[in-house]
This record gives C-alpha cells, sequence and structure tokens, in this order.
C-alpha cells in the first residue's frame, strides 16, 4: 500500500552506494545473494530470543534487497536477477515467522502456521497475476521499467518490514500481530483475486495492454527500486 510512495526516498538514500559498488564492479547478484545468506540469520537468532540482533537482521537483509535493485538499474538488469530477487525474497519472508515458531512452539506455532498460510495467499495471487500480466504486455504507470509485474494490495513490502519490526520490538505480541496480519493478508489475496478476475475477463483480448487501477502496480527488479514484496 505505502511502496510507491517510499520510492523516491529510497532511491535518494540508496544510488550512492550503489554507484560505488558499480565502480568497484560488483554485481547486483552477487548483493541479493548476500542479503539472504544475512537474512538466513534471522532463524537462529529469533530462535534463541535474540530479538535485537534479528532486527537488525531484518533491515539488513531489507537494505540489501532494495541496493540490488539500485545497482542492477546503473549495470545490467537480467531475467536471472529478477527471479533470483522475488524467489529468495519470498523464502525470506517465511523465515521470519518460523524463527518465532522455534522461540515458543507451545504459544508461537499456531499464529506463525497461520500467518504463512496468508503468505501463500498473497504469494500465489501474486505470482499469478504476474504471470498472466506479462503474456497479456501489461505494464502499470507506477512502477515503469520493472521487469516483474507487481500487484499491490493492503499488505505489501513496506507493511510488512514494519510487522517484523513489530515482532521483534515486542516479541510477547507476537501471536496477536501475526493473527491481524494475516486477516489483512487474507484481504490482500481477496482484492488480488477480483482484480485478476476482473483484469483477466474471458471476453478480453489478450495482448490489450489493459491493466487494473494504479493501485495494483508493477514491481520487480532489476530494475525494482523496493525492498515484497512479501509478501507479499
Amino acid at each position: 500500500m505505502f511502496d510507491r510512495h517510499l520510492l523516491p526516498l529510497q532511491k535518494r538514500l540508496l544510488e550512492p552506494p550503489a554507484a560505488r559498488l558499480a565502480q568497484a564492479g560488483i554485481s547486483a547478484d552477487t548483493v541479493t545473494i548476500l542479503g539472504f545468506v544475512v537474512g538466513l540469520a534471522v532463524v537462529p537468532l529469533l530462535a534463541y530470543g535474540q530479538y535485537t540482533a534479528a532486527l537488525a537482521v531484518i533491515l539488513a537483509n531489507r537494505a540489501l534487497d532494495g541496493l540490488d535493485g539500485a545497482l542492477a538499474r546503473r549495470t545490467r538488469p537480467t531475467d536471472r536477477g529478477a527471479f533470483l530477487d522475488i524467489a529468495l525474497d519470498f523464502v525470506f519472508y517465511a523465515l521470519v515467522p518460523f524463527g518465532f515458531a522455534l522461540a515458543d512452539p507451545a504459544t508461537n506455532a499456531l499464529p506463525a502456521a497461520t500467518l504463512l498460510l496468508a503468505f501463500v495467499g498473497t504469494g500465489s495471487s501474486f505470482l499469478a497475476f504476474a504471470a498472466v500480466a506479462a503474456r497479456r504486455g501489461m505494464s502499470s504507470a507506477a512502477y515503469p521499467g520493472k521487469g516483474f509485474h507487481y500487484l499491490g494490495g493492503l499488505t505489501e513490502g513496506a507493511e510488512t518490514i514494519a510487522v517484523f519490526m513489530a515482532m521483534c520490538l515486542w516479541p510477547s505480541a507476537f501471536e496477536i500481530i501475526a493473527y491481524a496480519f494475516a486477516a489483512l493478508c487474507g484481504l490482500t489475496t481477496l482484492t488480488r483475486w477480483w482484480w485478476g478476475w476482473r483484469a483477466f475477463a474471458a471476453d478480453t483480448p489478450r495482448g490489450t495492454g489493459d491493466r487494473p487501477t494504479s493501485s495494483t502496480a508493477s514491481k520487480t527488479r532489476k530494475g525494482k527500486a523496493t525492498g515484497v514484496e512479501l509478501a507479499s
């Protein structure tokens, strides 16, 4: 919901380090993989109750996730890079609730499972829309120049990271936060189903370039500018 509004600020912050990395000959794919490797540390940190350190890892992962897109735009965006970025993002988003489930299985396992189920809904609707939209040649003015079609909703990348931060700051409230965000993800999934139902109506000719409203947007990398998309 807020991702596209944060793009100008993110661009200003990430362009200087991206320029230095490009001069050093570091590829966007390298930054993508590094960000994911860093993100893997969130599971043991959460499992052992190191919530402040886990929060630092989450922020580092998201910073690298945004940096790889800025770097790609300065070098050479590739389909492999776009695929790698979105694939690793979806796994990272699942790592956080999994880590909380390990921290306290008796209390956190069910809300974590509920949140993961909700992430399946947002992720599958996102990817399904993107696949058909790409075949039809659809695009969005909200995210011009992106290589992977993005469908917005109530729960996008910014909202997901804000929720992860809240979980780390108030771990005792994980159950409430997880259930509340899962409900919002459910609404996002329903609205995406509805947008897909309307955008891909049977009587709509393929390749007409028709597209949903700007709120449904499109995003990806490489040139992606946001840090999950989620999710989501």
